[in-house]
């Protein structure tokens, strides 16, 4: 694709998607970096902050890749799927010790880790064939 040409509506939005997740994935994990768990084991907190570390990285990946949405491809498909993953995970959490509290706030967190990797999967699956025709 040129440079010069105009991006679709549709790799937009998967742009405007993936620019949103690294901001909250860079924010969050480096937040988490920050804060760890001190109030539980050295165990926990190890686990907790090596965890932040992958939620960063997921961030400073979402940006690159958004920021260069018109050469990619597959990336696009394995970021969505590391949200969905990662929500289904927020998922199995909340069914086995509960929905923290705020719920409000928990159930804000998992919406949007369950909307984004389909809105992006289906956005990208469209750019993508219109690309190629």
């Amino acid at each position: 694709m040129n440079a010069d040409s105009k991006i679709s509506v549709s790799m937009r939005i998967v742009q405007i998607c993936l620019f949103l997740i690294a901001a909250i994935a860079i924010f969050g994990g480096t937040l988490q970096m920050y804060l760890g768990e001190p109030t539980t084991s050295p165990r926990l907190d190890n686990l907790h902050r090596f965890m932040a570390g992958v939620y960063l990285s997921l961030g400073l990946i979402s940006g690159w890749a958004a920021w260069t949405i018109r050469t990619q491809t597959t990336l696009v498909y394995l970021l969505a799927l590391a949200v969905l993953i990662a929500a289904i995970g927020r998922l199995v959490s909340m069914s086995v010790v509960g929905l923290p509290e705020p719920a409000g706030l928990w159930i804000g967190y998992l919406v949007p880790e369950l909307v984004f990797p389909v809105v992006i999967i289906t956005a990208h699956f469209i750019s993508q064939k219109k690309s190629n025709s």
